[in-house]
């Protein structure tokens, strides 16, 4: 079990701000892009631009997605500096996980941006490292599924519904039911705390899928591969890049198209 602790007040997730609409309703509710920073025994090694929420669960599924650890009970303490102008996470690891991280971060300049989950990396053959395989069968899901998760889902977003504005990844079951969502102004950043709630609670990443409320471009299928997440849903179109990689790692990726979900198998 993680130690976690917090330190300071946190800072808020969306404020209100005035427009020069006309509307019976001129003022926007609009998301915060906070910098976190995240510290592994002591060693700096990225800041990315997110929604200062579930902080606990972002630290865990950034550090699974990002390999610095292999699971959770890697991690022995967490804290959690939380300021106005910025967010602390640092961590204690097991020190055998360090050398990895070293290397890791000597691809990895230390600004990441809230729209791209592999930004600040400086060699681009990173991105052509192969995934492994999720699965020797690939899953099949049914639409009935697919339908009811993408029904359900809205309601499950509070900070979406207020903005209008940010990303949710959502974990369902293979029958459709939603049994958790993160949400983030990045949608990788939401898939990673998705990831780390799911792992902080011993989740089976392989009975279930994910449903992203954007586009699936190559960072969501490389972070659900590497916790061995066997299908994705999104709700735009993929990537060709995307495509390419769920093909490598043998996982299910379907998109909506229209009044259906749709499966994308890449040539």
């Amino acid at each position: 079990m993680v130690e976690i602790t917090y330190h300071g007040t946190p800072p808020p997730t969306d404020r209100i701000i005035k427009t020069s609409g006309q509307s019976a309703s001129p003022d926007w509710d609009v998301p915060e892009e906070t910098p976190i920073a995240f510290v592994y025994n002591q060693r700096n090694y990225v800041v990315m631009l997110a929604t200062p929420a579930d902080l606990s669960d972002f630290a865990v599924g950034f550090s699974l997605t990002e390999r610095v650890i292999d699971s959770a009970d890697e991690i022995s303490t967490i804290n959690i500096h939380q300021q106005e102008r910025g967010i602390d996470l640092r961590f204690k690891i097991r020190s055998d996980r360090i050398d990895r991280l070293d290397v890791r971060q000597q691809r990895r300049n230390m600004v990441g941006r809230a729209g791209c989950g592999v930004c600040g990396l400086e060699n681009a053959e990173v991105f052509f490292e192969s995934l492994p395989l999720v699965t020797d069968k690939r899953v099949s899901l049914s639409q009935t599924a697919l339908t009811k998760a993408h029904a359900d889902f809205d309601t499950h977003q509070p900070l979406s519904a207020r903005t209008r504005t940010v990303h949710g990844a959502a974990w369902a079951s293979t029958g459709g039911e939603i049994k958790l969502v993160r949400e983030d102004v990045g949608r990788h950043n939401a898939l990673d705390k998705l990831i780390g709630a799911l792992a902080s609670n011993g989740a089976d990443f392989g009975d279930g899928f994910v449903m992203i409320s954007s586009r699936c471009s190559y960072e969501i299928i490389e972070k659900s591969a590497r916790v061995g997440i066997k299908a994705v849903a999104a709700l735009s179109g993929p990537t060709a890049f995307a495509l390419k990689k769920a093909a490598e790692a043998n996982m299910a990726l379907y998109c909506r198209s229209d009044d259906e979900f749709v499966e994308t198998v890449s040539d």
